[in-house]
């Protein structure tokens, strides 16, 4: 006989394995249905973002280029926001890689950045 336990949504007493939290596969899909709807919620502005960071660098770099130095004033103009990276690292040369998803860019002192465009 298993363990009396407490649905983790609906809060009914169920008998079942130690590990089971929820009573019935339809308390378990609203589970995960509503905790996707949150996580959708919470992520869809910072998404815009990043995918409006990625359409200027793709703008700028063209559908073929691989590299191209660009003063940070275009970015700029563009409304580039440079606090949202999918990701970051130091190179050998101490300067700060950032990334957008399939793009690295690179601020210079002289205020130009390089944009690269990652293996694909």
């Amino acid at each position: 006989m298993g363990i009396k336990r407490k649905c983790k949504l609906c809060k009914s007493r169920f008998t079942g394995r130690s590990d089971k939290i929820f009573c019935s596969a339809n308390c378990k899909a609203i589970y995960h249905q509503k905790l996707k709807q949150v996580t959708n919620t919470a992520t869809s502005t910072i998404d815009k973002i990043l995918h409006r960071n990625r359409s200027i660098l793709l703008e700028l770099m063209g559908k073929t280029g691989v590299s191209k130095k660009i003063p940070k004033s275009l970015l700029d103009l563009k409304r580039f926001n440079y606090s949202y990276i999918t990701g970051f690292h130091i190179n050998s040369r101490q300067k700060t890689v950032h990334y957008v998803y399939d793009f690295s860019w690179v601020i210079f002192s002289d205020m130009e950045i390089l944009i690269k465009r990652l293996n694909s």
